[in-house]
């Protein structure tokens, strides 16, 4: 049973490490509303498409960031529809607790 909890844990802590880069984090907020390509995002993000490229294949093997293709071109949105009530209320958490977030000792910028 512990084990099982343990191990229940060690899943969701690589979800949140999904989360848990700001170039990550602004990719999936870049495609939240609507699909883009690897140039429309590293162009939105100022960031070098290498970059994103590398970041959207993490996205993707976890399953937060899905594919489509057309043509030569592949298109990224997010992988579950729920990511993006996920992102939305970690926007109202942080409105409630961004002092004590900055305030944190271990936080770093």
């Amino acid at each position: 049973m512990l084990k099982q909890k343990v191990d229940q844990l060690e899943l969701k802590a690589k979800l949140f490490r999904g989360f848990g880069d700001v170039t990550r984090l602004s990719i999936l907020e870049a495609i939240l509303e609507e699909e883009k390509t690897v140039t429309e995002i590293s162009e939105e993000l100022d960031h070098s498409q290498s970059n994103i490229s590398n970041h959207l294949s993490c996205l993707s093997e976890c399953g937060l960031v899905k594919t489509r293709r057309e043509g030569k071109n592949r298109f990224y949105s997010l992988g579950d529809r729920r990511v993006a009530k996920l992102l939305k209320q970690s926007d109202d958490i942080l409105t409630d607790i961004a002092e004590g977030i900055y305030s944190c000792v271990n936080y770093k910028k």
